[in-house]
């Protein structure tokens, strides 16, 4: 893509937006996010893909920053919005693999946070097949509500309350401004943590990355350490069909159901499957399902908040 004379052009067009010599003498590594400043999910990915940046840097390679799209579900759901949603997953796999094969990228990291884009980026990463990973963005830290902690789910439950009169307008507002403190995905093992849960189960996420929360400072050792395996991926020559793997899959749905993990990691897996081209059936989620014990007891439906997992 930019090797030789030839290719002076593309060199040119690069110069302009900052690229220089060294920069053409290494690999050109993809950093796609989903940066957006509706939701709290991706609201600090920009920041995040800047420390992957530095770790590739530090590794060896040339990152290309590139952004992709995001539907958040948690302000969608129950209007018209929410059709938009499952969509909104194919795009953001289509919009990524058309960025990293239009610019002939050497690798690829995603960073993801919420429902459609942790999986969308992970389609993504399979379709392609170069050597890449996808890393989470981090839960967000519960709020505090009359000395308790709460989450967004907390608010969705007092939405009832309130319509049966069993929660003042005032009691609502306060939970309102007090459940969602500031960055990351809902803090409990809705749709986005399980989705990371079961990736970091697959090995398409670092180990141990998924349990930082978003506003931690050891995320930052995450996202650069992110960029420094991407790069030992490039030079091992590790793709990840190799990781998705019927096994890998396998794992992750015992992570989900060990996690109590959302339903929708059923359509999420078989369609990252299939990507890989990986033979996976809903009966294999029943058959797992059956022998995996219940270990947390994590919110919507339990009583722990997923920085919990931690």
């Amino acid at each position: 893509m930019i090797d030789g004379p030839n290719r002076a052009g593309a060199r040119s067009m690069m110069r302009a937006v900052g690229y220089g010599d060294e920069d053409f003498k290494r690999p050109l590594v993809g950093v796609a996010h989903s940066w957006i400043e509706i939701m709290p999910c991706n609201i600090n990915q920009r920041e995040l893909a800047g420390w992957v940046k530095e770790g590739i840097r530090e590794a060896g390679g040339t990152p290309v920053e590139m952004n992709t799209i995001a539907v958040s579900d948690g302000i969608a759901m129950g209007t018209e919005g929410m059709k938009a949603s499952l969509i909104s997953r194919e795009l953001v796999a289509d919009s990524i693999e058309l960025v990293t094969r239009g610019h002939l990228l050497d690798a690829l990291v995603c960073v993801s946070g919420c429902d459609k884009t942790i999986p969308g980026t992970v389609m993504a990463l399979a379709r392609l097949d170069i050597p890449g990973l996808m890393v989470y963005g981090g839960s967000i830290m519960p709020g505090r509500f009359e000395g308790r902690d709460v989450t967004i789910g907390d608010v969705y439950e007092a939405v009832g309350k309130h319509a049966v009169g069993k929660m003042s307008d005032a009691e609502l507002g306060e939970l309102e401004r007090q459940a969602c403190p500031g960055a990351g995905a809902c803090g409990g093992q809705f749709t986005a943590n399980t989705m990371a849960t079961a990736f970091e189960a697959l090995g398409i996420s670092p180990a141990g990355s998924s349990g930082v929360p978003a506003t931690d400072p050891r995320r930052r050792e995450v996202m650069k350490s992110a960029g420094r395996r991407v790069m030992e991926l490039l030079r091992d020559g590790v793709r990840p069909r190799e990781i998705i793997t019927r096994p890998a899959l396998e794992n992750a749905i015992a992570a989900v159901m060990a996690t109590g993990g959302s339903t929708n990691a059923v359509l999420h897996l078989l369609a990252v499957a299939r990507e890989a081209g990986v033979e996976l059936a809903l009966e294999d989620f029943d058959r797992i399902s059956a022998k995996t014990p219940l270990l947390a007891d994590m919110k919507p439906w339990g009583r722990f908040n997923a920085p919990d997992m931690d």
